[in-house]
């Protein structure tokens, strides 16, 4: 009896430090993920290439050549150095046109006014063969004194609630329309697509905005005009602000519901 006593009692120690020992390795594991998600991930530099095939680009359009970054929350996500191999990778990609989607800065970090013109010093040096547009993010309004100096010492263009002609080979040329922040701006559909009122409804259109699930309201308060595109270029997701191996993303910011992941929207 006394040898069954003892034994239930070792069982009942062992119960209280198998717990511990599950909590350590949780614990353990929860420390690794957020390292990895922090100081890992947003890390890596791949470049991905689509073809965009349409029948209503001329032949003297192909090769035209457009890159894309979006979302440096410098200072968070992105310091000095690692703009530096960004633009180094942009410009190796020898770009007709470059876009930037926004979200330059992060509404948690303070910046002076050296780290800002250090900012702006790498990106005036991406180099494209016609120009370069962008559009402001959402945490760009949360800072827009370094947004306001970005735009007073960029040597990109603002396409903020307008447009642009591109010429590439062609007298037809395609239409770049950048729209305001969908969450913290002032989107003007009428203003951005005052294009129209030349009837050159017929040219290839390219929208440049910062939260993708705008594209779904382009016509909720217009009445006689419709808006539209043929290619959309957006950035606000991050791919999913939670994503998990082979699940893909499982927690999307808002404004990004609907278009979150690596994925063409075209409407020919």
């Amino acid at each position: 009896m006394k040898k069954e006593k003892n034994e239930k009692n070792e069982k009942k120690e062992v119960k209280p430090f198998m717990l511990f020992k599950i909590i350590i390795i949780l614990v353990v594991f929860l420390i690794i993920c957020l390292a990895y998600a922090r100081y890992i991930s947003t890390k890596g530099l791949i470049i991905k290439e689509y073809p965009i095939k349409t029948n209503l680009l001329s032949e003297e359009y192909d090769g035209f050549k457009i890159v894309q970054f979006s979302d440096l929350h410098y200072g968070t996500t992105n310091n000095i150095d690692d703009v530096k191999k960004i633009v180094k990778r942009i410009n190796e990609q020898n770009p007709d046109v470059v876009v930037f989607t926004g979200d330059l800065f992060d509404d948690s970090i303070e910046l002076n006014e050296d780290n800002i013109n250090q900012l702006i010093e790498e990106l005036n040096k991406i180099e494209a063969k016609i120009n370069k547009y962008a559009v402001p993010g959402n945490h760009d309004y949360d800072k827009k004194d370094y947004w306001n100096i970005f735009k007073e010492k960029t040597n990109f263009t603002l396409l903020t609630n307008t447009f642009d002609y591109v010429y590439y080979n062609s007298n037809t040329p395609i239409v770049f329309i950048g729209l305001d922040d969908y969450l913290m701006g002032d989107p003007v559909y009428k203003e951005a697509y005052q294009f129209l009122n030349d009837n050159t409804k017929d040219y290839y259109k390219i929208l440049i905005l910062h939260e993708p699930d705008q594209i779904d309201h382009l016509n909720d308060f217009t009445e006689n005009t419709e808006y539209d595109f043929n290619l959309a270029i957006a950035g606000h997701s991050h791919l999913g602000q939670v994503r998990l191996p082979f699940i893909g993303a499982t927690i999307t910011p808002q404004g990004a519901k609907n278009y979150y992941d690596e994925q063409l929207c075209i409407r020919r």
